[in-house]
């Protein structure tokens, strides 16, 4: 199960630019080989007329459109987008851009939230139509291609997320054949290189780090993971409709996949200052602040999450309650010293991974272990062996805290 699900997440990761929030698993499936070259093709003589990819009145039209759809102004963006709509109702531009927001609305759940599965999938299919309709009246329409590729992957993606194999397969295949044939426009515009630029680190870092996939990925061409990163750093600077999707896949890969959180951070401080109500912009910004050590900066951003969701902003909900409490709870146990309130924040974290499911993660077990150690600490066994229970059922069996938990349980008896 782990191959055949992480090889269509695979396929749906480098189609286009889907915010995952952790690797999924994957399935084989015949594919041909795609030849993606890994240095930029500039592009013959091409009629880009009629493209509203390349339109700079409808950028600067739809630059606050896509300054609010980031920022989680769902309805303001949408409204734009509704109006380019009304006068493009042929094209696949205006019905991708309000999939786009849609997506948004399913990120910050880890993908897990459906209530908006069935409008995604619906302007998501609306613009395949629309970009095939486009394509097969021009074979040399790249902007169709950019289009597809960019709709089937995201399909791909949330097909893959509900276990739809064979639709995600057929989609993520769809797509990669698109981004092949978008490539000659790769010189117009830095948003064609998106697909690309994605390709070519995780053709590498997957095998590097799934060694089982190696045999599947020779239907792929190779890779260049430095040569992927310097055109995500092109795109993420350059790019208008995909610029700030670049962005955030390069903080995710450079803090997680290159361990490389100081070059990450620049990244991450940017987005969640520009966007101060992306609420999943906050909370990795958040995380990436308690693990350099930005104490203060981490403070101020987790009391900002927890206002948000108290006040019901989109977007904030247990995932960035359960980031918030925990990094409250660590700082008032060893920073303030105040274990009354420290006790009260790991509580909530609690409360929060329960409410979204998420009890085999670090925020849930260390919350628990830090309240039965303060327990223990307090000569309430009642208490500790409680919280040491719940570090016993979900912790696995070779981590330290399992251990720990077991030998408290089984020294302290009823």
């Amino acid at each position: 199960m782990l191959q055949k699900n992480f090889f269509v997440f695979f396929l749906a990761l480098l189609s286009i630019p889907a915010l995952a929030q952790q690797p999924d698993t994957a399935k084989k499936a015949p594919m041909r080989n795609i030849e993606v070259e890994n240095v930029d093709v500039m592009p013959g003589a091409i009629d880009t007329k009629g493209w509203l990819l390349l339109d700079k009145d409808i950028q600067t039209e739809l630059d606050g459109a896509v300054q609010n759809l980031y920022n989680f102004k769902f309805d303001k963006a949408e409204k734009q987008f509704r109006s380019l709509r009304r006068r493009y109702s042929h094209h696949p531009m205006p019905y991708f851009l309000l999939g786009l927001s849609t997506w948004w609305k399913i990120v910050p759940s880890n993908v897990q939230t459906k209530q908006y599965d069935n409008i995604f999938f619906a302007y998501m299919d609306t613009a395949i139509v629309n970009g095939e309709k486009l394509y097969e009246a021009d074979h040399k329409n790249y902007e169709a291609c950019f289009f597809l590729a960019a709709a089937y992957g995201f399909s791909a993606r949330l097909h893959a997320e509900r276990k739809d194999w064979r639709k995600a397969t057929v989609n993520s295949k769809k797509s990669l054949d698109y981004l092949d044939k978008s490539k000659e426009a790769n010189g117009l515009s830095p948003e064609f290189l998106f697909g690309q630029a994605l390709f070519n680190y995780y053709a590498v870092w997957i095998p590097e780090n799934y060694p089982l996939l190696k045999p599947v990925l020779l239907f792929f061409p190779k890779g260049n993971k430095q040569l992927g990163i310097q055109q995500l750093r092109n795109v993420a600077d350059n790019g208008f409709y995909v610029g700030l999707e670049a962005k955030t896949f390069l903080m995710r890969i450079l803090n997680n996949e290159e361990n490389n959180p100081a070059l990450a951070m620049p990244i991450s401080r940017y987005l969640a200052t520009h966007y101060p109500d992306n609420a999943y912009f906050q909370r990795f910004y958040d995380l990436l602040c308690f693990n350099n050590g930005e104490f203060r900066e981490c403070e101020r951003v987790s009391n900002e999450i927890l206002d948000k969701l108290n006040r019901g902003l989109p977007g904030y909900e247990g995932i960035s309650g359960r980031y918030a409490t925990y990094f409250l709870g660590w700082l008032m146990q060893n920073k303030y010293k105040d274990l009354v309130k420290a006790k009260d924040y790991y509580q909530r974290c609690i409360v929060f991974a329960e409410s979204t499911n998420d009890t085999a993660g670090g925020f849930y077990l260390y919350s628990n272990l830090n309240l039965a150690r303060l327990a223990e600490r307090e000569k309430d066994k009642t208490g500790a062996r409680r919280y040491y229970q719940a570090v016993v059922d979900h912790a696995d069996h070779d981590l330290e805290q399992y251990k720990e938990a077991k030998a408290y349980l089984k020294k302290n008896k009823k």
